[in-house]
């Protein structure tokens, strides 16, 4: 029976960390990638590697149990989030609470074999990840704050690589936020109507029938920044093949979202990670 109950649990967990859908894992890890790879200039300390995709793992993880946590009033009313743990019943807020708790530790303990700069700004890091999930209740722009919690990888990753954090580091931190913002809008699209109903904000209900517009500009800013970024760190032609693939990609996520569909929409969020492995794959090969 004890046994039992402790799968149980264990299996509760898993879900609650949403362990079970592992893009959001690659949506983390790809632009970490990108910074440690642009800060070690194609040769990262392998012990930073580790504790920053270590990281990315379990402050996604965390990330995902305070963000059930704070829309445990809202995800019962939403469609596709109803069947969560804390949702359905299955795990109490305060059991998850636990949970985020521990992930947050041990995450915090990686850090702490990193150096003074970098564990500085995983205080701040670890801010903007608690906080962002309640955003939704006061601005129409939760997911540019969740860009700047996401992306705050970024600067942290050329702390640890460098321990200072020079122009081209916030141009890419700029560059993961709007991408963050173009891929978080595209999964509001799915829940638009009911977070109408229930009063949540998001920027799918800001940018209104001008969504698709939106989402291109931002998409061309993006790229825009990446071609910047990788002049100054003088990339060879590779990356800029990755970033033509990447940009082909964009292009087929607006042909998805076109008709605002919520299943080609929610296909859309699914694939976003494969731009920013795109362009991982880019920058790995021009430094090689």
């Amino acid at each position: 029976m004890l046994f039992k109950r402790i799968n149980d649990r264990l299996q509760q967990y898993w879900l609650l960390c949403r362990f079970d859908k592992p893009v959001g894992i690659f949506i983390l890890l790809w632009p970490t990638l990108w910074g440690l790879w642009f800060a070690a200039k194609g040769m990262p300390n392998p012990f930073v590697l580790f504790v920053f995709c270590a990281g990315v793992v379990l402050m996604r993880a965390a990330g995902c149990v305070i963000n059930d946590y704070a829309d445990r009033d809202f995800d019962p009313h939403v469609a596709r989030t109803k069947l969560r743990p804390i949702a359905s019943g299955k795990v109490k807020p305060n059991e998850a609470l636990l949970v985020f708790g521990f992930l947050s530790l041990l995450a915090f303990a990686l850090v702490l074999m990193l150096n003074l700069y970098t564990i500085l700004l995983s205080v701040v890091g670890a801010f903007l990840a608690a906080s962002y999930p309640f955003m939704k209740r006061y601005t129409y722009l939760p997911q540019a704050y969740l860009g700047m919690a996401f992306g705050w990888a970024v600067p942290m990753a050329y702390a640890a690589q460098l321990n200072h954090i020079p122009l081209e580091a916030w141009l890419l931190y700029a560059a993961v936020v709007l991408w963050a913002l173009v891929y978080d809008t595209i999964y509001a699209m799915v829940d638009k109507d009911d977070d109408l109903k229930i009063g949540v904000k998001s920027t799918a209900i800001l940018f209104g029938d001008y969504d698709r517009q939106i989402i291109a500009v931002l998409q061309l800013m993006i790229v825009s920044l990446l071609i910047v970024v990788a002049y100054l760190e003088d990339l060879t032609w590779p990356f800029y093949v990755g970033l033509l693939f990447g940009g082909l990609h964009f292009l087929y996520q607006q042909f998805l979202i076109a008709g605002h569909v919520k299943q080609k929409c929610f296909k859309a969020f699914l694939i976003s990670h494969w731009f920013a492995l795109m362009v991982f794959v880019g920058l790995l090969v021009s430094y090689l």
